[in-house]
């Protein structure tokens, strides 16, 4: 279906989405999942950060962020999770699998940066 934003007319031209309302990454976007070290409950496995990954698909709808949530810093403020593909090859230096092998995961839009 495609997009009611101003950018593309129909019912909704003119209006500007809110913030977290239209994802930031795409399908097929190189991203890295950020190298952070929030204190507390996080979703990011450790061996998965600094790494390079390939956008696979934008979950729908925009969701709340579990990790600020659970601390009530959250507020209902929306952004996108998104499926990734690290590459095996990435992760474990010595993989000796398919190097087209890769790792899926679902990470929410602020721990991905774009490269």
């Amino acid at each position: 279906m495609p997009s009611q934003t101003a950018a593309h007319g129909g019912p909704f031209a003119g209006i500007v989405p809110a913030d977290g309302e239209e994802p930031v990454f795409a399908p097929g976007d190189a991203v890295r999942i950020r190298t952070l070290s929030p204190v507390g409950h996080y979703r990011v496995p450790l061996y998965l950060r600094g790494k390079t990954a390939s956008v696979e698909a934008v979950i729908r709808p925009a969701a709340v962020d579990n990790e600020e949530e659970g601390y009530g810093r959250n507020a209902g403020a929306r952004r996108h999770y998104y499926r990734v593909a690290v590459p095996m090859t990435a992760i474990w230096a010595d993989y000796r699998g398919n190097p087209a092998d890769s790792l899926r995961i679902e990470i929410f839009e602020t721990w991905l940066e774009r490269i």
